[in-house]
């Protein structure tokens, strides 16, 4: 189901009509999941899969053995039926688009961690019945301005790591790179350069947190791809490129399914047994690749309507250049895994994320008191201005003590010693980059609930004071360095 009262569609195609995902992963079949429409002005990957499905349907194309598409059709149903020519206003075609938002106007490609849409919940369960050895979530650029039809943003190889993060980065794009040339479309990576900028810079690979399709993918040891049309380009050269990319995943897949599926095997167990794991992450300006970029002259003029100076491009220019694509990140802050981590029942907004990615956990099944590392919070900010229906916690602090605490019948046991561990981390730990905490579910902890009567607990606090002559030596000592808990008569 999603916001707008209709339901999600997937279809799935496989060379021989089997389309039980059971059946799937018991044969050992590599599942290619195809996402469209997420933002429903970019309708690319809409009309490029049914011309997909079409083909085959049709016989003009066949799958590969063994190899099986799943397709969403259209992600964002609410923001796809609201329509009009006014959206997406400086792309070039179709006619009319639908609108970025869904039905609760958020952006569904920031709602993978959080999942306030239902349509995040039912794509978890979607992905987890599939379990995709490659995503592709179709997409539409807009920004600069350059030659290329169609870019890609790959999921960034040192954080999908290992084998995987090595094959990604080694053979895979470059494999599809040069299968795209073959077609006529000289793929780059997605164009992130700040178009006030000169692009002979280069730029930075686009950093997909978990909060993307092709970050929350990563978690999961699936291969996963952004492509991106340019939104200037006649939109039947968009749709045919994208159908064509499309058409390189499944003849890579084919071609190297054995290969792939192994390497999904082996990362999964390595998850299950990993110890430490990265929760934050810098560029490496170090070890820069060099790409072939087709772009157009561009500079400044005065603009016809304000007067003031401009950017434009001129297509009566076009250049090739060399440029550097800074695509290396090492690793700032790493936690070690725990035994198991527990979450009060009260908590059930989490507890309902964690149950549709098909988290391992188990209710405790009485009252006890358990030995247990907790954080405290000691240190955050929230973000002054609401980003999709948040207000993000930054630069959390962490301070770790030893307690004993007492847990309840039907509080959350989830033991980390299973393919979900990496997913688990990223959003139960405070500080990872889209933890829970971050995204605020937990922000009720930070909030006094408790209180007093100041006139009454005066003299029990004089009553105590007389008998612990150490705490008043401390009192004394504080008032005489600190000025403002000195003229304060609230608690500290």
């Amino acid at each position: 189901m999603t916001d707008a009262g209709l339901p999600l569609h997937l279809v799935t195609i496989s060379d021989d009509g089997v389309n039980n995902y059971l059946q799937i992963r018991k044969e050992k079949r590599l599942v290619i999941l195809i996402n469209n429409g997420i933002h429903p002005g970019e309708p690319d990957g809409i009309d490029a899969s049914m011309l997909l499905a079409a083909a085959i349907a049709k016989g003009k194309l066949k799958l590969p053995n063994g190899i099986v598409l799943a397709i969403i059709p259209v992600y964002n149903i609410g923001g796809c039926l609201n329509r009009s020519a006014h959206y997406r206003i400086d792309q070039n075609g179709p006619e009319a688009f639908g609108f970025r938002g869904n039905a609760q106007n958020l952006d569904l490609n920031r709602d993978f961690i959080k999942a306030d849409a239902k349509e995040a919940l039912s794509f978890a369960q979607i992905f987890h019945l599939t379990d995709p050895a490659i995503l592709i979530d179709n997409h539409v650029s807009n920004g600069a301005d350059y030659q290329h039809v169609m870019t890609l943003l790959t999921s960034q190889h040192n954080k999908l790591g290992g084998e995987m993060g090595k094959y990604l980065n080694e053979v895979m794009e470059p494999a599809l790179y040069s299968s795209m040339k073959k077609k006529g479309y000289d793929l780059v990576p997605y164009v992130n350069f700040d178009h006030r900028d000169k692009v002979e810079k280069g730029w930075e690979a686009f950093w997909d947190a978990p909060r993307y399709s092709s970050g929350y993918a990563a978690l999961w040891n699936t291969f996963a791809f952004v492509p991106e049309t340019h939104m200037l380009k006649p939109y039947p050269q968009r749709v045919q490129s994208t159908y064509e990319l499309m058409k390189s995943f499944i003849e890579f897949a084919g071609v190297e399914q054995q290969r792939i599926l192994e390497l999904r095997t082996l990362a999964k167990e390595k998850t299950n047994r990993q110890e430490s794991f990265i929760i934050g992450w810098e560029l490496d300006k170090t070890r820069p690749a060099s790409i072939t970029f087709k772009g157009y002259e561009s500079g400044y003029k005065p603009s016809e309507v304000s007067g003031l100076p401009r950017l434009y491009y001129d297509r009566a220019k076009p250049y090739t250049l060399q440029v550097p694509f800074f695509n290396s990140y090492q690793s700032t802050a790493m936690v070690q895994k725990p035994r198991a981590y527990i979450i009060p029942q009260g908590w059930w907004r989490v507890i309902e994320r964690l149950k549709v990615n098909n988290i391992a956990m188990q209710p405790i099944q009485r009252d006890t008191i358990i030995n247990v590392d907790v954080y405290r919070i000691e240190e955050y900010k929230a973000a002054s201005r609401p980003y999709e229906g948040h207000h993000p916690n930054q630069g959390v602090r962490l301070s770790t003590s030893s307690r004993a605490i007492q847990f309840r019948k039907g509080d959350w046991y989830i033991p980390m010693n299973q393919p979900a561990n990496r997913f688990l981390i990223e959003v139960l730990e405070p500080a990872a980059e889209d933890s829970y905490f971050k995204w605020n579910f937990f922000d009720a902890i930070l909030q006094q609930k408790e209180g007093y009567s100041d006139y009454h607990f005066e003299d029990v606090a004089a009553g105590y004071l007389q008998s612990d002559k150490d705490l008043q030596q401390k009192l004394e000592a504080r008032r005489s360095q600190d000025t403002a808990f000195a003229q304060s008569a609230a608690p500290s």
